[in-house]
Protein backbone atom coordinates (compact mmCIF):
# COMPACT_ATOMS: atom_id res chain seq x y z
CA UNK A 1 0.00 0.00 0.00
CA UNK A 2 1.16 3.51 -0.76
CA UNK A 3 -0.75 4.92 2.22
CA UNK A 4 0.66 4.75 5.75
CA UNK A 5 -1.90 6.23 8.10
CA UNK A 6 0.17 6.39 11.29
CA UNK A 7 3.21 4.89 12.98
CA UNK A 8 5.41 5.29 16.02
CA UNK A 9 8.66 7.15 15.33
CA UNK A 10 11.79 6.47 17.38
CA UNK A 11 12.13 4.24 20.37
CA UNK A 12 11.56 5.46 23.87
CA UNK A 13 10.97 8.34 24.02
CA UNK A 14 9.29 8.69 20.63
CA UNK A 15 6.29 10.28 18.93
CA UNK A 16 3.53 9.47 16.45
CA UNK A 17 3.64 10.48 12.80
CA UNK A 18 0.34 10.42 10.90
CA UNK A 19 -1.14 11.65 7.68
CA UNK A 20 -3.39 14.67 8.24
CA UNK A 21 -6.62 13.47 6.69
CA UNK A 22 -8.21 16.93 6.89
CA UNK A 23 -5.74 18.08 4.21
CA UNK A 24 -6.49 15.35 1.68
CA UNK A 25 -6.82 15.13 -1.28
CA UNK A 26 -5.17 18.45 -2.14
CA UNK A 27 -2.16 18.00 0.14
CA UNK A 28 -0.47 14.90 1.53
CA UNK A 29 0.90 16.25 4.81
CA UNK A 30 2.43 14.24 7.65
CA UNK A 31 2.09 15.65 11.17
CA UNK A 32 3.98 14.70 14.32
CA UNK A 33 2.00 14.17 17.52
CA UNK A 34 4.03 14.35 20.74
CA UNK A 35 1.52 14.86 23.59
CA UNK A 36 -1.72 13.31 24.78
CA UNK A 37 -3.52 16.65 24.28
CA UNK A 38 -2.33 16.80 20.68
CA UNK A 39 -3.55 13.22 20.14
CA UNK A 40 -6.94 14.06 21.68
CA UNK A 41 -7.20 17.01 19.29
CA UNK A 42 -6.13 14.89 16.29
CA UNK A 43 -8.85 12.32 17.02
CA UNK A 44 -11.53 14.94 17.70
CA UNK A 45 -10.73 17.01 14.59
CA UNK A 46 -10.53 13.89 12.34
CA UNK A 47 -6.84 14.32 11.56
CA UNK A 48 -6.94 10.59 12.25
CA UNK A 49 -10.28 8.79 11.81
CA UNK A 50 -11.72 5.37 11.17
CA UNK A 51 -12.48 3.10 14.11
CA UNK A 52 -9.41 0.81 13.95
CA UNK A 53 -7.00 3.72 13.33
CA UNK A 54 -8.52 5.63 16.25
CA UNK A 55 -7.87 2.61 18.48
CA UNK A 56 -4.21 2.45 17.46
CA UNK A 57 -3.85 6.22 17.86
CA UNK A 58 -5.35 6.08 21.35
CA UNK A 59 -2.92 3.34 22.43
CA UNK A 60 -0.02 5.45 21.16
CA UNK A 61 -1.55 8.49 22.89
CA UNK A 62 -1.26 6.81 26.29
CA UNK A 63 2.42 6.14 25.58
CA UNK A 64 3.01 9.79 24.71
CA UNK A 65 1.79 10.85 28.12
CA UNK A 66 3.67 8.34 30.27
CA UNK A 67 6.85 7.49 28.37
CA UNK A 68 9.05 9.79 30.47
CA UNK A 69 7.86 8.40 33.82
CA UNK A 70 9.87 5.18 34.14
CA UNK A 71 11.65 6.46 37.25
CA UNK A 72 8.40 7.16 39.09
CA UNK A 73 6.73 4.69 41.41
CA UNK A 74 4.08 2.26 40.29
CA UNK A 75 1.05 4.18 41.62
CA UNK A 76 2.21 7.44 40.03
CA UNK A 77 2.55 5.83 36.61
CA UNK A 78 -0.66 3.86 36.93
CA UNK A 79 -2.58 6.99 37.91
CA UNK A 80 -1.22 8.83 34.90
CA UNK A 81 -2.19 5.97 32.57
CA UNK A 82 -5.76 6.17 33.83
CA UNK A 83 -5.84 9.96 33.44
CA UNK A 84 -4.51 9.73 29.88
CA UNK A 85 -7.03 7.05 28.96
CA UNK A 86 -9.92 9.12 30.35
CA UNK A 87 -8.73 12.18 28.42
CA UNK A 88 -8.50 10.28 25.14
CA UNK A 89 -11.83 8.51 25.70
CA UNK A 90 -13.57 11.90 25.68
CA UNK A 91 -12.47 12.67 22.11
CA UNK A 92 -15.28 10.81 20.29
CA UNK A 93 -18.18 8.70 21.63
CA UNK A 94 -19.26 6.23 18.93
CA UNK A 95 -16.26 4.21 17.64
CA UNK A 96 -15.84 1.42 20.17
CA UNK A 97 -12.26 0.63 19.09
CA UNK A 98 -11.19 3.81 20.91
CA UNK A 99 -12.46 2.47 24.22
CA UNK A 100 -11.34 -1.10 23.49
CA UNK A 101 -7.73 0.01 22.93
CA UNK A 102 -7.72 2.24 26.02
CA UNK A 103 -9.16 -0.56 28.17
CA UNK A 104 -6.37 -2.84 26.92
CA UNK A 105 -3.73 -0.27 27.85
CA UNK A 106 -5.18 0.32 31.33
CA UNK A 107 -5.56 -3.43 31.92
CA UNK A 108 -1.95 -4.03 30.89
CA UNK A 109 -0.76 -1.30 33.23
CA UNK A 110 -2.59 -2.75 36.21
CA UNK A 111 -1.35 -6.34 35.93
CA UNK A 112 1.88 -8.11 36.81
CA UNK A 113 4.29 -5.16 37.15
CA UNK A 114 5.75 -3.97 40.44
CA UNK A 115 7.39 -0.74 39.23
CA UNK A 116 6.78 2.29 37.02
CA UNK A 117 9.49 1.12 34.64
CA UNK A 118 7.85 -2.29 34.38
CA UNK A 119 4.49 -0.74 33.57
CA UNK A 120 6.05 1.29 30.76
CA UNK A 121 7.75 -1.78 29.29
CA UNK A 122 4.39 -3.52 29.20
CA UNK A 123 2.58 -0.53 27.69
CA UNK A 124 5.06 -0.24 24.83
CA UNK A 125 4.63 -3.93 24.16
CA UNK A 126 0.83 -3.64 24.27
CA UNK A 127 0.67 -0.66 21.91
CA UNK A 128 2.93 -2.40 19.40
CA UNK A 129 0.72 -5.49 19.66
CA UNK A 130 -2.42 -3.44 18.93
CA UNK A 131 -0.75 -1.87 15.89
CA UNK A 132 0.59 -5.14 14.46
CA UNK A 133 -2.63 -7.01 15.17
CA UNK A 134 -4.61 -4.40 13.23
CA UNK A 135 -2.36 -4.89 10.22
CA UNK A 136 -2.81 -8.67 10.33
CA UNK A 137 -6.56 -8.43 10.93
CA UNK A 138 -6.99 -6.14 7.91
CA UNK A 139 -5.33 -8.74 5.69
CA UNK A 140 -7.50 -11.53 7.08
CA UNK A 141 -10.69 -9.52 6.56
CA UNK A 142 -9.49 -8.88 3.03
CA UNK A 143 -9.02 -12.59 2.32
CA UNK A 144 -12.44 -13.46 3.78
CA UNK A 145 -14.20 -10.69 1.87
CA UNK A 146 -12.42 -11.27 -1.45
CA UNK A 147 -14.19 -14.61 -1.68
CA UNK A 148 -17.44 -12.66 -2.09
CA UNK A 149 -16.14 -10.78 -5.15
CA UNK A 150 -16.17 -12.30 -8.62
CA UNK A 151 -13.87 -11.13 -11.38
CA UNK A 152 -15.39 -8.04 -12.99
CA UNK A 153 -17.55 -7.10 -9.98
CA UNK A 154 -18.48 -3.51 -9.15
CA UNK A 155 -18.75 -2.49 -5.50
CA UNK A 156 -20.40 0.53 -3.92
CA UNK A 157 -18.88 1.83 -0.69
CA UNK A 158 -19.78 4.63 1.70
CA UNK A 159 -17.41 6.85 3.70
CA UNK A 160 -13.81 5.59 4.03
CA UNK A 161 -12.95 2.20 5.49
CA UNK A 162 -9.66 1.68 3.73
CA UNK A 163 -6.00 2.05 4.58
CA UNK A 164 -6.62 5.58 5.87
CA UNK A 165 -9.00 4.19 8.49
CA UNK A 166 -6.66 1.48 9.80
CA UNK A 167 -3.00 0.56 10.11
CA UNK A 168 -2.97 -1.36 6.83
CA UNK A 169 -5.41 -2.49 4.08
CA UNK A 170 -8.54 -1.23 5.77
CA UNK A 171 -11.77 -3.09 6.42
CA UNK A 172 -14.37 -2.48 3.70
CA UNK A 173 -11.68 -1.81 1.08
CA UNK A 174 -9.48 -4.73 2.14
CA UNK A 175 -11.44 -7.30 0.07
CA UNK A 176 -11.03 -5.05 -2.97
CA UNK A 177 -7.26 -4.80 -2.48
CA UNK A 178 -6.92 -8.55 -1.91
CA UNK A 179 -9.11 -9.30 -4.94
CA UNK A 180 -6.88 -7.07 -7.03
CA UNK A 181 -3.81 -8.93 -5.71
CA UNK A 182 -5.54 -12.14 -6.81
CA UNK A 183 -5.83 -10.81 -10.36
CA UNK A 184 -9.53 -9.95 -10.25
CA UNK A 185 -10.82 -6.85 -12.01
CA UNK A 186 -12.82 -4.85 -9.45
CA UNK A 187 -14.44 -1.44 -9.94
CA UNK A 188 -15.79 0.82 -7.20
CA UNK A 189 -18.48 3.49 -6.95
CA UNK A 190 -17.62 5.72 -3.97
CA UNK A 191 -20.35 7.73 -2.27
CA UNK A 192 -19.25 11.31 -1.65
CA UNK A 193 -20.36 10.96 2.02
CA UNK A 194 -21.65 14.30 3.21
CA UNK A 195 -21.14 16.47 5.12
CA UNK A 196 -17.37 15.93 5.44
CA UNK A 197 -16.89 14.18 2.08
CA UNK A 198 -14.79 11.27 3.31
CA UNK A 199 -15.74 9.30 0.20
CA UNK A 200 -14.73 12.11 -2.15
CA UNK A 201 -11.67 13.31 -0.26
CA UNK A 202 -10.32 10.02 1.08
CA UNK A 203 -11.76 6.90 -0.58
CA UNK A 204 -11.53 8.23 -4.14
CA UNK A 205 -7.98 9.44 -3.46
CA UNK A 206 -6.90 6.21 -1.80
CA UNK A 207 -8.33 3.96 -4.53
CA UNK A 208 -6.70 6.02 -7.27
CA UNK A 209 -3.38 5.77 -5.42
CA UNK A 210 -3.83 1.98 -5.43
CA UNK A 211 -4.71 1.79 -9.12
CA UNK A 212 -8.34 0.76 -8.55
CA UNK A 213 -11.05 1.78 -11.05
CA UNK A 214 -13.13 4.25 -9.01
CA UNK A 215 -16.12 6.44 -9.90
CA UNK A 216 -17.28 9.15 -7.50
CA UNK A 217 -21.00 9.84 -6.98
CA UNK A 218 -22.95 12.02 -4.58
CA UNK A 219 -24.84 10.23 -1.82
CA UNK A 220 -28.23 10.79 -3.44
CA UNK A 221 -27.11 9.02 -6.63
CA UNK A 222 -26.69 5.61 -4.95
CA UNK A 223 -30.26 4.54 -5.66
CA UNK A 224 -29.93 5.49 -9.31
CA UNK A 225 -26.78 3.46 -9.96
CA UNK A 226 -28.37 0.49 -8.20
CA UNK A 227 -31.52 0.85 -10.32
CA UNK A 228 -29.35 0.91 -13.45
CA UNK A 229 -27.84 -2.45 -12.47
CA UNK A 230 -24.32 -1.07 -12.03
CA UNK A 231 -23.71 -2.41 -8.50
CA UNK A 232 -23.01 -6.05 -7.61
CA UNK A 233 -22.38 -5.61 -3.88
CA UNK A 234 -22.10 -2.98 -1.16
CA UNK A 235 -19.12 -3.06 1.21
CA UNK A 236 -18.99 -0.73 4.23
CA UNK A 237 -17.09 -0.55 7.49
CA UNK A 238 -18.40 -0.11 11.03
CA UNK A 239 -17.68 1.98 14.11
CA UNK A 240 -19.59 -0.17 16.60
CA UNK A 241 -21.60 -3.39 16.26
CA UNK A 242 -24.17 -4.46 18.84
CA UNK A 243 -24.53 -8.01 20.15
CA UNK A 244 -27.49 -8.66 17.84
CA UNK A 245 -25.62 -7.52 14.71
CA UNK A 246 -27.00 -3.96 14.42
CA UNK A 247 -24.26 -1.79 12.88
CA UNK A 248 -23.33 1.83 13.60
CA UNK A 249 -21.43 3.42 10.74
CA UNK A 250 -21.05 6.79 9.04
CA UNK A 251 -24.30 8.70 8.56
CA UNK A 252 -25.99 7.59 5.34
CA UNK A 253 -25.06 3.92 5.66
CA UNK A 254 -28.60 3.00 6.74
CA UNK A 255 -30.00 4.63 3.60
CA UNK A 256 -27.59 2.65 1.42
CA UNK A 257 -28.61 -0.58 3.17
CA UNK A 258 -32.31 0.10 2.55
CA UNK A 259 -31.60 0.81 -1.12
CA UNK A 260 -29.52 -2.35 -1.42
CA UNK A 261 -32.34 -4.44 0.04
CA UNK A 262 -34.86 -2.88 -2.36
CA UNK A 263 -32.64 -3.73 -5.34
CA UNK A 264 -31.63 -7.22 -4.20
CA UNK A 265 -27.97 -6.29 -3.77
CA UNK A 266 -25.91 -7.97 -1.01
CA UNK A 267 -24.87 -5.59 1.77
CA UNK A 268 -21.64 -6.54 3.55
CA UNK A 269 -20.15 -4.98 6.68
CA UNK A 270 -16.40 -5.48 7.19
CA UNK A 271 -15.11 -5.07 10.73
CA UNK A 272 -12.66 -6.59 13.21
CA UNK A 273 -13.94 -8.35 16.31
CA UNK A 274 -12.74 -5.34 18.33
CA UNK A 275 -15.58 -3.31 16.76
CA UNK A 276 -18.22 -5.51 18.42
CA UNK A 277 -19.49 -4.19 21.74
CA UNK A 278 -20.60 -7.23 23.73
CA UNK A 279 -22.06 -4.94 26.41
CA UNK A 280 -24.61 -3.48 24.00
CA UNK A 281 -27.57 -5.68 23.10
CA UNK A 282 -28.96 -3.73 20.14
CA UNK A 283 -28.34 -0.64 18.05
CA UNK A 284 -30.67 1.67 19.97
CA UNK A 285 -28.13 1.60 22.82
CA UNK A 286 -25.21 2.82 20.69
CA UNK A 287 -24.26 6.45 21.48
CA UNK A 288 -24.40 8.58 18.34
CA UNK A 289 -21.96 11.47 18.06
CA UNK A 290 -23.41 14.83 17.04
CA UNK A 291 -20.96 17.26 15.50
CA UNK A 292 -20.91 21.03 14.98
CA UNK A 293 -23.39 22.81 12.75
CA UNK A 294 -20.60 24.42 10.72
CA UNK A 295 -19.85 21.07 9.08
CA UNK A 296 -23.26 21.35 7.42
CA UNK A 297 -23.65 25.10 6.96
CA UNK A 298 -20.07 25.78 5.81
CA UNK A 299 -18.95 22.36 4.70
CA UNK A 300 -17.68 23.31 1.26
CA UNK A 301 -15.42 26.16 2.30
CA UNK A 302 -18.07 28.87 2.31
CA UNK A 303 -21.48 29.30 3.86
CA UNK A 304 -24.17 27.35 2.00
CA UNK A 305 -27.10 27.80 4.40
CA UNK A 306 -28.96 30.79 5.88
CA UNK A 307 -27.58 32.35 9.04
CA UNK A 308 -29.42 31.13 12.11
CA UNK A 309 -30.98 28.03 10.55
CA UNK A 310 -31.28 25.05 12.94
CA UNK A 311 -28.96 22.15 12.13
CA UNK A 312 -29.08 18.49 13.14
CA UNK A 313 -25.75 16.77 12.44
CA UNK A 314 -25.49 13.16 13.66
CA UNK A 315 -22.18 11.67 12.51
CA UNK A 316 -23.45 8.07 12.46
CA UNK A 317 -26.59 6.02 11.97
CA UNK A 318 -27.53 2.43 12.80
CA UNK A 319 -28.29 -0.22 10.18
CA UNK A 320 -30.51 -3.01 11.58
CA UNK A 321 -29.04 -6.50 11.39
CA UNK A 322 -31.96 -7.64 9.20
CA UNK A 323 -30.56 -5.50 6.35
CA UNK A 324 -27.04 -6.98 6.60
CA UNK A 325 -26.22 -9.89 4.29
CA UNK A 326 -23.09 -10.76 6.26
CA UNK A 327 -20.50 -9.24 8.58
CA UNK A 328 -16.97 -10.02 7.41
CA UNK A 329 -14.54 -10.48 10.32
CA UNK A 330 -11.05 -11.90 10.77
CA UNK A 331 -12.70 -14.97 12.32
CA UNK A 332 -14.99 -15.59 9.35
CA UNK A 333 -18.38 -14.49 8.05
CA UNK A 334 -21.45 -13.88 10.17
CA UNK A 335 -24.21 -14.49 7.62
CA UNK A 336 -27.65 -12.99 8.31
CA UNK A 337 -26.42 -11.84 11.73
CA UNK A 338 -28.36 -12.67 14.88
CA UNK A 339 -27.39 -12.62 18.55
CA UNK A 340 -26.58 -16.35 18.44
CA UNK A 341 -24.48 -16.11 15.30
CA UNK A 342 -22.59 -13.06 16.56
CA UNK A 343 -21.89 -14.79 19.87
CA UNK A 344 -20.60 -17.90 18.08
CA UNK A 345 -17.99 -15.90 16.15
CA UNK A 346 -17.06 -13.80 19.19
CA UNK A 347 -16.46 -17.01 21.14
CA UNK A 348 -14.42 -18.44 18.27
CA UNK A 349 -12.34 -15.26 18.24
CA UNK A 350 -11.83 -15.32 22.01
CA UNK A 351 -13.87 -12.18 22.67
CA UNK A 352 -16.49 -13.95 24.83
Amino acid sequence: MSVETLRWIGGRPGHVRMIDQTRLPLERVMVDIATVDAMHDAIKRLVVRGAPAIGVAAAFGVLLDVQHRDERDREDVLGRVRESAARLASARPTAVNLFWALERMVARATRDHASGAGILDGLFEEARAIFEADREICRRIGVEGAQLLRDGATVLTHCNAGALATADYGTALAPIYVAKDQGKRIAVFADETRPLLQGARLTAWELREAGIDVTLITDNMAGRVMFEGRIDAVFVGADRIARNGDVANKIGTYSVAVLAREHGIPFYVCAPLSTFDAKIEHGDQIPIEERGEEEVTCGLGRRTAPEGVRVYNPAFDVTPARLVTAIVTEAGLIERPTRARVDAVLRRGGVL
